[in-house]
């Protein structure tokens, strides 16, 4: 069966080359497919070449040709096929799918695209430069070479604010201390622009409502220097209207909590609190929760800021479709007196409650899949305050798959969850002024979960958590339970998982404690969101501690029997987990990812090892994707056979991994990656039953490394990813013989054995 797979790509592959390196033939009379440009700098001696200079270059080389893959112009030979006079129904889906329009020659502007070089040239400093252009023509293909030649660049010399004699004037000069625009600096348009952007904001920050960066003009002056420098010279723009420079407070502030764009504002009641105005027709959202939401106070500057943040509170409370705020201007008053504005905050609410059912498909990342069907409910603003209470149901039936010789474990699985939302904190202290960006939410959840490891065991569990969520701003984010409850009882198991128990006391320990106490807490900083950043990190950290609490409650003592709380043996463990990733943005569809990934379970006291469901693994579609799930670790350990019995015990205490994948786009919505990862997990402390398990200080020497490709179907909402990957080192193994430099694509074995395929939702990191 996979060979004659393999037989049809082939035949599939050599048919799309032959058709695709045929596309000339479609090429009308007159015309020439556009290939391409290419772009070459020459600096003088000595200068250098900033590479955002290169990359603004290359921006505005247009038209973009028709892309390739693999060196086959498929987009392009799709469309041509779709339009022929009888396409078929095969050639109509696929222009409609990956077609791409013919880009000619005659669509390019040479000496258009020949000006705006010249003009990002002179943006960056670099004046007089020149750009030279050539034809290359190929028969029915044609390309054009721009080559661009430049000089030193002009820099800053001197910069400085002319005028002080209105307020507004003197509040620039107190803000120039802090600028970017420093003597040696590169001149630079975008720098400019950002300098008026920043004291645009900080104006608006100190109440000058109606000021507008375009009030703000840069003049240079080269004349007073022999080389090639600049006095930079700002000022503000003559024939102002006046109240472009006035100052303006706050006056009324009215708050609309049930907002309808047609409701009539005589049925409606208002009430005063702290000098805000509360007005709706009945008590949507009570007056007192809802005021610390609102950073604007009655008289206050004016301070765009505290708009940009209150706006985002409100938002965040989870309840409201939209948000405004808008602010009218009062009676107009003469130059240099104080302004005042009216600010009308209008929230209009979702709908109050919502039944929401799902039938969904689930791929896990330990390789279980399988359908689940969920069930919720919500109901919002449940006490008036912003409150969000949610029910849930869920029954799945999973099994596992790509797992080798450790298939045909399956599952079901029921289960209840409730949460309650609280939009602040509910604690004995009010701290919800110290948050300006989002004031956190409380969250109170209970849960409880049946399930059924076919022929191995059956699982109930029941948790509780009571804890704080927040945003501190667009990057950072804090989660803190502390309190984390968790009671499994282990029933209903089978001879063979008993016997796998058995041979392994640290696993049979691992599930015989049945009680979690502790609290953990959550950092992520992400700018990853942000998608024109051309560097880009993540910092994931989870600290997760149990038992502590209840020991001391015991007492501590010297017994040799693990300690109880109700009748129930407790775990009792420190983890700590460190995510780092770094997303470079070679151009605007090529990424270079990678991720370090550390994360260690200090067990002690009642706990020998971490609790399973608190252990870590590797292997599988997140993980190292050369080697299935659970099949890699801990250490050197190799079990005598993979079966389900291993799939237990292959964790470990310890995990340390590293990834980097290259991401690049093939034709319109597929995108391609190659891969390369390693990793492994180890055990803290000695088990017999796993030799070769714990950590040493030769771990380095114990790393699993695999490497392999990628195909990712990209539809902006989701992500469906597949890689296929080899295993290049075998931690396993004996020393020397560890690292595999075969490639037997023939070997049907080898096949079997070191070709990995996995499929996921969503990219790895």
């Amino acid at each position: 069966m996979k060979q004659s797979i393999i037989k049809y790509c082939l035949i599939l592959g050599l048919g799309l080359t032959f058709t695709s390196c045929g596309v000339g033939k479609f090429i009308p009379e007159g015309e020439k497919l556009y290939t391409g440009a290419s772009l070459d700098l020459n600096a003088e001696k000595g200068v250098d070449s900033p590479k955002r200079l290169e990359e603004e270059l290359d921006e505005v080389v247009r038209p973009n040709p028709n892309s390739k893959f693999l060196g086959m112009r498929v987009g392009l030979w799709a469309h041509f096929k779709g339009s022929q006079e009888k396409p078929g129904f095969i050639n109509r889906f696929l222009k409609k799918k990956i077609g791409q329009e013919p880009v000619y020659f005659s669509q390019v502007d040479i000496s258009g695209t020949e000006e705006l070089l010249l003009n990002r040239l002179e943006n960056n400093g670099y004046f007089y430069g020149q750009v030279l252009s050539s034809v290359d023509t190929k028969g029915k293909f044609a390309g054009v070479n721009y080559e661009v030649s430049y000089g030193e660049p002009y820099r800053l010399a001197n910069y400085q604010f002319l005028g002080d004699s209105l307020p507004i004037q003197k509040e620039i000069q107190k803000m120039m201390g802090e600028t970017e625009l420093l003597p040696g600096e590169r001149f630079s348009l975008s720098s400019l622009k950002s300098e008026r952007g920043r004291l645009d904001e900080g104006l608006k920050q100190k109440g000058f409502y109606n000021f507008n960066s375009e009030f703000l003009i840069f003049e240079a002056d080269t004349n007073q220097h022999e080389k090639r420098q600049i006095d930079l010279y700002l000022r503000l723009k003559e024939n102002l209207q006046p109240k472009a420079f006035q100052l303006y407070r706050i006056d009324q502030i009215s708050v609309y909590p049930n907002y309808m764009i047609d409701q009539e504002a005589f049925d409606q009641d208002t009430v005063i609190l702290g000098g805000i105005d509360y007005i709706q027709d009945e008590t949507m959202f009570k007056p007192h929760l809802l005021k610390h939401y609102i950073l604007l106070e009655e008289g206050m500057t004016y301070n765009s800021k505290l708009a940009r943040l209150t706006r985002n509170r409100l938002s965040s409370i989870g309840i409201y479709r939209y948000v405004s705020l808008k602010f009218n201007e009062k009676d107009s008053v003469a130059l240099g007196e104080t302004g005042r504005l009216d600010a009308n905050i209008y929230l209009s609410p979702l709908k109050k409650r919502s039944v929401r059912a799902e039938l969904q498909g689930v791929s896990k990342s330990n390789n279980f899949l399988g359908p689940a069907l969920m069930l919720t409910y919500r109901n919002r603003n449940l006490f008036k305050g912003g409150e969000t209470l949610n029910i849930s149901g869920e029954f799945s039936f999973e099994t596992q798959i790509a797992g080798g010789d450790r298939t045909g474990l399956s599952s079901y699985e029921l289960g209840l969850n409730t949460s309650l939302i609280f939009p602040r904190v509910i604690f004995p202290i009010p701290i919800n002024e110290r948050f300006n960006y989002a004031i956190p939410k409380t969250k109170i959840s209970l849960g409880a979960e049946y399930l059924d490891r076919v022929h191995l065991y059956r699982l109930n569990s029941l948790t509780a958590t009571y804890g704080y969520y927040w945003n501190a701003n667009r990057y950072v984010y804090h989660e803190i339970n502390p309190i984390s409850l968790s009671i499994v009882n282990l029933s209903n198991t089978s001879s063979e998982f008993e016997e796998i128990l058995n041979e392994n006391p640290f696993l049979r320990r691992s599930f015989d404690q049945q009680f979690l106490a502790g609290l953990n807490y959550t950092f992520n900083y992400n700018q990853l969101v942000d998608q024109e950043k051309v560097h880009k990190i993540f910092v994931g950290t989870t600290l997760d501690m149990a038992g502590n609490i209840l020991g001391l409650l015991e007492g501590g003592g010297a017994s040799e029997e693990p300690g109880t709380f109700l009748g129930l043996e407790y775990a009792q463990y420190a983890k700590g987990e460190l995510d780092f990733r770094y997303h470079m943005k070679i151009s605007e569809q090529q990424t270079l990812a990678a991720r370090l990934f550390g994360g260690v379970g200090i067990p002690y006291g009642n706990s020998i090892s971490l609790p399973f469901v608190k252990q870590f693994f590797t292997g599988g579609p997140n993980s190292v994707r050369a080697f299935r799930i659970r099949s890699l670790g801990p250490g050197t350990y190799m079990p005598e056979s993979v079966d389900n019995q291993s799939y237990f015990e292959q964790s470990g205490d310890i995990r340390l991994e590293g990834n980097l994948e290259y991401r690049f786009p093939l034709v319109s919505f597929l995108k391609g990656a190659l891969f390369m990862d390693a990793g492994n997990v180890w055990l803290k402390n000695e088990n017999e039953a796993l030799p070769g398990g714990k950590f040493s200080s030769s771990w380095f020497k114990e790393l699993g490394v695999g490497a392999g490709l990628g195909l990712r179907v990209d539809i902006e909402f989701f992500v469906i990813r597949f890689d296929l990957a080899t295993p290049l080192k075998k931690p396993y193994l004996p020393e020397g013989e560890r690292w595999d430099n075969s490639f037997e694509l023939g070997d049907k074995e080898w096949r079997r054995d070191n070709l990995i395929f996995n499929f996921a939702i969503g990219y790895p990191f």
